[in-house]
């Protein structure tokens, strides 16, 4: 089997050739009358006006990347998949195809009706033979016909190449041997495996239902900064860079929690933000450090009206999605059509895990119990993060069916406002599908003299070594005590989302472009 850079070179020979034909293989302008999708939907319509004179006059002007290439002889059916759909094209040597003239730059496409044959090419099939190959770009004029198989096709009567490809597709996907290659080249991933470009167009579909959603409730969509002087609003580690002109170092957001607060004390009541957000951790099937979050903030709302909020989404979008209240994730079905569940954050660790008495245990019983799951313990890690360790580890795979886990022991959000039966809990829920975490969602505390000793507590755990703890933020506490009105908060991991309903356990698989290392990537060594 040839090598790609043996394809390449034989490739650019076909290419020399077109060029020395004084053939341009990369026109500025085509014509095409129609998607290949709006072609076949409209097929037997227009195949009923073939035999009047208009049609006869007019010919139909198609285009597309050729993903296949059959040859019998003087016969050459070739597939077109233009982004909406596939479509074949027939070019037959007895019909004396001609090879179209390029246009030239400025003139007008779509007021051309006569094909202007190129005058140096005398046998437009053997040149289609000779230079055509999978992966490039035609434009291909002809009439409408169906085969006696009955596939719609184009009777080819000229052609002209509008991008010749230099490298070969795979012919198949399988023919791929290391995955990464899927995440590396997602490009190839989509245009030769039909099911994952159908799971990336869901996801687009789920984006838009989301933001559908909250701007149909009264919601205003606001952009935040990403390059800040304090990343806050979560616990994370920042990535860093630097201005030049100012002269100042800036953090990547890792949440816009705080913005949006302010927004509320400023008087919108309902806000919401979609974007990228960057944390400096670890990748993994669940995390990656570039992901999409949605954050809101509402006014007079707490994490009661919050959840009902929530399950109202959830709902919308599976029935949206999928036409129906449930769907498939991991060799589950998950119904939404029933009210979710609600169960103790604590009660569910002491259920699924053993452990009735948290609050009592030692750091030393405590990380024994994490360690015995399979859990690492940092030595920074305090009562919270090995508590939500042993979670992770004993309780979460473990819920499969929509769950919202409420009131959360006080140390797990300094941003979350105590209960007023408990103050050692806060009014905090996270919905959990398929044993993914999918939300994060609290009455906010508006209290600036609580969150600023929230804040001096989370400045102790940082000087006792925890990487992920956010310094306290001053303009964010000045903003507190001009008055921040009860309001409930909501965030929302789009792509954890997007797994679920993509029916992905890997989060690589529900973005895009994931984050990956080079090919042939050599780490430096930092200095010391």
């Amino acid at each position: 089997m040839a090598s790609q850079e043996e394809i390449k070179e034989v490739r650019i020979q076909k290419l020399s050739k077109l060029e020395a034909l004084g053939i341009e293989a990369y026109p500025v302008s085509v014509r095409k009358d129609y998607d290949l999708f709006e072609l076949r939907e409209k097929f037997d319509s227009l195949v009923k006006e073939e035999g009047s004179e208009e049609q006869k006059k007019q010919e139909i002007a198609i285009v597309g990347r050729v993903m296949s290439l059959r040859g019998q002889g003087g016969l050459i059916f070739a597939d077109l998949f233009d982004g909406t759909a596939s479509f074949q094209a027939i070019i037959k040597k007895d019909q004396n195809p001609v090879y179209i003239q390029s246009y030239q730059q400025g003139e007008s496409v779509f007021g051309i009706q006569e094909t202007v044959a190129h005058p140096k090419v005398e046998d437009a099939f053997t040149l289609f033979v000779d230079t055509a190959d999978m992966g490039d770009f035609i434009e291909v004029r002809g009439s409408l016909m169906r085969t006696k198989r009955g596939e719609m096709s184009l009777l080819v009567s000229s052609w002209r190449m509008i991008t010749k490809s230099l490298r070969a597709l795979p012919e198949k996907w399988a023919g791929l041997q290391d995955v990464e290659e899927r995440y590396r080249r997602r490009y190839l991933d989509v245009l030769t495996n039909e099911e994952v470009r159908k799971s990336f167009v869901l996801r687009t579909k789920l984006l838009s239902g989301v933001r559908r959603f909250f701007d149909s409730h009264g919601y205003l969509e606001v952009e935040l900064p990403i390059l800040q002087a304090l990343a806050g609003g979560a616990t994370a580690a920042v990535f860093g860079t630097h201005h030049n002109a100012l002269d100042l170092d800036f953090n990547l957001t890792i949440a816009q929690e705080l913005y949006l607060k302010k927004l509320v004390v400023g008087g919108f009541n309902k806000v919401y933000e979609v974007g990228r957000r960057f944390r400096n951790e670890g990748i993994d099937a669940t995390h990656n450090p570039e992901f999409t979050m949605l954050e809101s903030q509402e006014a007079y709302a707490d994490a009661k009206s919050q959840r009902q909020f929530i399950q109202d989404l959830v709902q919308t979008l599976v029935k949206d999605l999928f036409g129906k209240e449930s769907f498939e994730f991991d060799g589950q079905t998950i119904d939404t059509s029933k009210p979710f569940a609600v169960r103790e954050y604590l009660e569910v660790i002491a259920e699924c895990a053993g452990i009735t008495n948290v609050r009592e245990m030692s750091r030393d019983q405590l990380v024994a119990i994490a360690e015995k799951y399979g859990a690492d313990i940092e030595p920074a890690d305090e009562f919270e993060k090995i508590v939500d360790k042993i979670y992770k580890k004993a309780v979460r795979p473990k819920l499969i069916q929509p769950t919202f886990l409420i009131n959360y022991p006080v140390e797990f959000n300094p941003f979350a406002k105590r209960r007023e039966d408990d103050k050692t809990l806060i009014d905090r829920f996270q919905l959990v599908m398929g044993g993914l975490e999918v939300t994060n969602c609290f009455s906010e505390l508006n209290n600036p003299v609580d969150q600023k000793a929230r804040y001096e507590e989370q400045d102790r755990k940082k000087r006792n070594g925890d990487g992920e703890i956010s310094p306290s933020d001053q303009d964010y506490l000045e903003a507190m005590e001009y008055g921040m009105p009860p309001n409930g908060g909501i965030g929302i991991g789009i792509d954890r989302l997007a797994m679920l309903f993509m029916n992905a356990t890997n989060i690589k698989d529900a973005i895009l472009f994931p984050t990956m290392k080079p090919e042939n990537h050599t780490p430096q060594k930092k200095e010391e």
